[in-house]
């Protein structure tokens, strides 16, 4: 089976374009080696897959004859990720914290002064 249509059927994308489109990209791996689409996919091999930030890693147990339910994933797969990468994401929720809420509209009058005296002594410093 293609790569592109096991994760598919695995559910790892929600369409097969997607899938094909992040082989294409370089964002799924075999054994550590970039495949294309249409790389066959047997059983014991391992696919490194790179999505929303985290490298999934997933062992291939069998092949399905086509999509399964998301409760049958696991007879097709074993997920083997490291928990590292689900922590790398908690960390990057918090780089990202602004000070002000996301979708609270734009800057107050406050806070364009706060920026343009900011704007002013790296001037004065430079």
């Amino acid at each position: 089976m293609r790569i592109d249509k096991y994760l598919w059927c695995i559910r790892m994308f929600k369409t097969r374009n997607i899938g094909t489109n992040a082989c294409k990209k370089g964002q799924v791996k075999i054994d550590d080696i970039v495949c294309k689409p249409s790389r066959e996919v047997y059983g014991g091999e391992t696919i490194t897959v790179r999505k929303n930030q985290i490298n999934y890693k997933l062992t291939v147990i069998d092949i399905p004859a086509n999509r399964v339910g998301a409760k049958l994933v696991d007879l097709y797969r074993k997920d083997i990720t490291p928990k590292e990468e689900f922590e790398k994401t908690e960390l990057l929720k918090y780089a990202k914290d602004y000070y002000r809420k996301k979708g609270t509209g734009r800057p107050t009058k406050k806070d364009r002064r706060d920026i343009e005296d900011y704007y002013d002594t790296n001037e004065e410093d430079s």
